[in-house]
């Protein structure tokens, strides 16, 4: 062990003539399994990814939304009391207590369906994951070979014949 200094050897005593990363010429089935599993774990990592972009996305739109069924809560439960209160008495001037109180409540059930309403228009435009789900649809054609494939459907609908490989 004369000729390494720290683990290093000092002289080279070959040059390789080929790239030691090119691909093999012809692969073995364990290496083209060892690579088929590779890309279909990157696709389902790539799926997982688009997922969960969509699914934030949709979840930050369902959270705006909500914003309005917050402000209808928040006019049922607090500004009702005085604003309504003091309408009520107003109407008592002119109508039965009774009538007066029963206008006022509607009025607050109605401002409260608008509001709901808003809120709900708002959350009804949340679609899900789409292109996550097209893209997923893909995956089984992605994985079948090529020669392998179905006939493809000609245009009457059935099935057009499969050619002979061979030529014959």
């Amino acid at each position: 062990m004369s000729d390494r200094r720290n683990g290093v050897p000092t002289t080279v005593t070959s040059i390789p003539l080929v790239d030691p990363h090119a691909p093999k010429p012809d692969p073995s089935i364990g290496d083209l399994v060892k690579d088929a599993t590779a890309q279909v774990s990157t696709l389902v990592r790539a799926e997982v990814e688009l997922a969960k972009a969509e699914i934030t996305r949709d979840v930050k739109k369902g959270l705006t939304g909500s914003v309005f069924f917050i402000a209808a809560l928040v006019v049922l439960f607090y500004s009702t009391f005085f604003f309504f209160f003091f309408l009520a008495e107003l109407l008592d001037s002119w109508l039965w207590r009774w009538a007066a109180f029963l206008i006022v409540f509607g009025i607050m059930v109605v401002v409260t369906v608008v509001l709901a309403l808003f809120g709900y228009l708002k959350v009804r435009r949340i679609r899900g994951p789409q292109k996550t789900i097209e893209t997923v649809k893909e995956i089984p054609d992605a994985l079948t070979p090529g020669p392998d494939k179905r006939a493809i459907a000609t245009t009457d609908g059935k099935q057009a014949p499969t050619a002979d490989p061979s030529g014959w």
